[in-house]
């Protein structure tokens, strides 16, 4: 397999294809959406939430928390989720300029 080359692309092209990649599985999806409804840290019951085993919940809340979505804080035993609100808001703005590009101004083609 070959290499991606993402150092060939900017930043925020690498962001964008980051984004892209943590919602492309909808149990992140639904984790997200969970911890939004909730409005509050979430400890332990995604897996009944969401219906998939502990591992699996955990590897989806790695990933949504290595791009800093999510955070975490340790309870005792149990570790805590929340929706990452300074980097929300960052994603969306990235998102939303990339998703406003205008297309109307192209010619039409094909």
């Amino acid at each position: 397999m070959g290499l991606a080359k993402t150092e060939i692309f900017t930043d925020t092209q690498n962001q964008i294809a980051l984004y892209a990649k943590v919602f492309g599985h909808p149990a992140r999806v639904a984790i997200l959406e969970h911890l939004f409804k909730m409005n509050t840290c979430v400890c332990g019951d995604l897996v009944l939430e969401i219906g998939l085993a502990q591992p699996t919940i955990s590897q989806h809340l790695k990933e949504l928390k290595h791009l800093g979505l999510i955070q975490g804080t340790i309870e005792g035993t149990s570790v805590c989720y929340c929706i990452n609100r300074e980097n929300w808001t960052g994603m969306k703005s990235v998102m939303t300029a990339f998703l406003n590009q205008d297309i109307t101004k192209q010619q039409q083609c094909c």
